[in-house]
């Protein structure tokens, strides 16, 4: 009798145990999933502020961890390959670019139509999905410095052309080979620089300084256009496409953590360009973080 109470006994130890590893077992399994994402961004103050708002509202919202990897040089053209092999989740991009750059496709000037053509394309071909668009849009232009608008009287991009061969002309990697970038204009406007020299995108206002620089690509949402000394000429034929931007991440990404499409979304039509503009205008001419711009404009709206 007291070998079997002994059994008795062990049999009920042992039911209870499997009994406590199943409930533990069950409540894993509900556990959210929790992970790791990692989040790119161009070389350029713009971008450094959208990759943190990204992060934020990611962090706060979530329990994933971001892991950024900001500032790679040659953007789009590295950023896509990137996205392509999995290396990285997501990063904010631009309509023209991604129609133009990377589907090179025809010009669509309608802006929504635009959007819409390129959102479905990066869905079907490479299984990237669009955010709503966060309300703002940076286009390209063509800058010169006063100094020499006054020289050579320039007010058009027509203008800067016909004097060229005598002028320096610098911008990133990236615009010299796309086509929305230096090869179509020189197609569009016949411009034929006498010297020209690769930077990096955030150095752009910096080389002015040098004195070896006569004009640049610029961004319509530039913060230091307000005290760079400049002249933005007009874009008389009207090249340059429409830029809006917005968040492209993996689908397979979004798949995995189905909960960041809502936190997404909550920066769809938030930044107007005037917004994006003081945002910049805080980083490059009054040195602030941009993390802290970003959380700053997140709290403003309620959304930390």
């Amino acid at each position: 009798m007291k070998h079997r109470r002994k059994w008795m006994i062990l049999l009920s130890l042992v039911v209870a145990f499997s009994l406590l590893g199943g409930c533990a077992g069950e409540e894993e399994e509900e556990q959210p999933e929790t992970g790791k994402i990692v989040l790119a961004s161009k070389p350029m103050t713009e971008q450094f502020i959208l990759a943190e708002m990204l992060t934020l509202l990611i962090e706060a919202e979530t329990d994933i961890e971001v892991e950024q990897t900001l500032g790679i040089g040659g953007g789009t053209s590295n950023i896509h390959p990137a996205m392509i092999n999995g290396e990285i989740d997501l990063y904010p991009e631009y309509t023209g670019t991604g129609w133009l750059f990377v589907l090179k496709e025809e010009l669509i000037r309608d802006p929504v139509q635009l959007y819409e053509a390129t959102k479905n394309s990066y869905a079907e071909e490479y299984h990237i999905h669009w955010t709503g668009l966060y309300g703002f849009e940076n286009t390209y232009g063509m800058a010169v410095l006063r100094e020499v608008a006054e020289t050579y009287d320039l007010e058009t991009i027509s203008d800067l052309a016909a004097v060229s061969p005598q002028l320096t002309f610098a911008t990133n990697s990236d615009f010299f080979e796309r086509d929305d970038g230096y090869p179509g204009l020189q197609e569009v406007y016949g411009l034929d620089f006498g010297t020209l020299k690769e930077i990096d995108i955030g150095l752009r206002y910096d080389v002015l300084s040098s004195g070896n620089v006569d004009a640049l690509a610029i961004f319509t949402t530039d913060g230091q256009l307000e005290e760079a000394d400049v002249v933005v000429l007009k874009d008389d034929k009207y090249f340059f496409p429409g830029y809006d931007a917005a968040t492209l991440i993996r689908q397979e990404t979004l798949d995995r953590y189905p909960e960041l499409e809502e936190v997404l979304e909550k920066l769809t039509g938030l930044i107007p360009n005037e917004a994006m503009i003081a945002m910049n205008y805080a980083v490059e001419v009054e040195n602030e973080d941009p993390a802290k711009v970003a959380e700053d404009f997140l709290r403003e709206k309620g959304l930390l």
